[in-house]
């Protein structure tokens, strides 16, 4: 009996836990949380047979295991990863211990914004034809479970479409998707990355596997994905809301799609339910890797024009008194927000931006502001540096209260034909649990459509 060590128990740390146990290995998992949470999650895996520990990790054992699986939330600095450097043990990421055990085709999506939207639309687009599709990975669990609760699907699924954030790809070994797509790239998680070359080269690992059955789904707008993407080998499909020689484009406002088989024109973009250019490119994303998995053009069309915004992605969730009240709370970087701000650009827009900050440059921002909005609020632990950053540019409001006055104070600046973004270009740590909580309590504050 072949033995697995755990560190974590959180989602993926049970689903990889529970999936080991299946596979008949003895199990060992620890966590130094003791919460409430944690052991909710020790509950599950003792009541499946294995052995948890909170409140410390037995280095030893977990040394001696034959197989070691981290968990992305636990940092490449913490004291448990360091003792196992020294001692030269070896691990995994949870997404490369389930892939071991899958059983089919996976497509694989990483980039730094917009990979939920794409997988979750790949996998829409697979159903939309009839195919059987195990959705999951780092999607969160509104969406789709853990990629190892993927690997325990009996039948397994026709397809498995896995989100992959760079913290996972960071300890893959084998992991090679049949297909994988690269959103865009941009600077993020610098408050855990010591550089942006050091984020971008874990987001290159998913080439790290690559022969020439691979294809890849690549942006063709952003030279930083062409660059990551280096020599790997594999048959390259881009996609481009500007180029006239990308296998997905836009032509005249119509999506098209051409694979090698001839011209395939799906629908027009105003047809999309999605806003933003952005999301014109994550469906062109999503439609290139669905046709490179054999679903045929109608039922990519029809697949995406019945596909609904995510939530808190650049999400409608109220017009009332003739305002637009728009919830992005997964803009959590830069780049997001400053993609959400210009894909409202034909409305007057109040903009809140805060919460904890990432150590980002904040000049784009600015650059992206000035000359948009009519009025900037900032708040939270982020909020004086974006303020400094904005002075002078943008008209600011600075609240120093907590988030149910930032969402008070856009009402009493908002008029009939505006539109107020929620797109806070930092986590949400400062106030909330995570991003989906501060978007539901966004959407709760403003209220339903009058």
């Amino acid at each position: 009996m072949s033995a697995v060590a755990i560190i974590g128990v959180g989602a993926s740390g049970v689903a990889a836990a529970l999936l080991a146990h299946a596979t008949g290995a003895k199990v060992y998992v620890s966590d130094m949380r003791n919460d409430a949470a944690a052991a909710a999650g020790a509950d599950r895996i003792r009541t499946a047979g294995g052995d948890v520990e909170l409140g410390r990790h037995d280095v030893e054992r977990i040394a001696h295991a034959d197989i070691v699986v981290v968990s992305p939330g636990i940092p490449p600095d913490a004291p448990v990863l360091r003792a196992l450097g020294e001692r030269g043990v070896r691990w995994i990421s949870e997404p490369e211990f389930a892939f071991r055990f899958f059983q089919g085709p996976l497509i694989a999506v990483t980039g730094t914004n917009g990979k939920t939207t794409t997988a979750a639309l790949t996998a829409h687009l697979l159903r939309e034809a009839g195919m059987d599709v195990g959705l999951g990975g780092n999607i969160g669990a509104s969406l789709g479970p853990a990629a190892s609760e993927l690997a325990m699907r009996r039948p397994p699924p026709a397809w498995y479409v896995v989100e992959m954030s760079s913290f996972q790809l960071a300890d893959i070994e084998r992991f090679r998707p049949d297909i994988g797509v690269v959103t865009n790239l941009a600077p993020d998680h610098l408050d855990r990355y010591p550089s942006v070359a050091a984020y971008y080269a874990d987001k290159a690992r998913i080439f790290a596997n690559a022969d020439e059955r691979s294809r890849w789904v690549l942006n063709g707008d952003d030279a930083q994905v062409e660059a990551l993407a280096g020599d790997a080998p594999g048959a390259r499909f881009r996609f481009s809301t500007e180029r006239s020689d990308a296998a997905g484009r836009v032509e005249n406002g119509t999506l098209v799609l051409d694979v090698g088989q001839g011209r395939e024109a799906l629908l027009p973009r105003d047809e999309l339910r999605l806003l933003g250019a952005h999301n014109t490119a994550n469906a062109l994303a999503a439609a290139l890797a669905a046709r490179l998995a054999g679903v045929d053009g109608p039922a990519i069309a029809r697949g995406l024009r019945t596909a609904p915004p995510l939530p808190h992605r650049l999400e409608p969730v109220a017009e009332k008194d003739g305002v637009l009240w728009v919830n992005d709370s997964k803009a959590t970087n830069v780049a997001a927000a400053v993609s959400a701000v210009r894909s409202l650009s034909g409305r007057p827009l109040i903009v809140l931006l805060g919460g904890k900050d990432k150590g980002e440059d904040l000049a784009p921002l600015a650059d992206a502001l000035a000359g948009r909005v009519k009025l900037a609020i900032v708040y939270g632990a982020a909020g004086d540096r974006i303020a400094a950053a904005l002075d002078g540019r943008v008209k600011l409001q600075r609240v120093r209260e907590g988030f149910d006055a930032v969402v008070a104070a856009a009402r009493a600046a908002a008029r009939p034909g505006d539109a107020v973004l929620l797109a806070p270009a930092c986590s949400s740590f400062d106030m909330f649990a995570d991003y989906q909580e501060r978007g539901r309590r966004f959407a709760a504050l403003v209220g339903p459509s009058s």
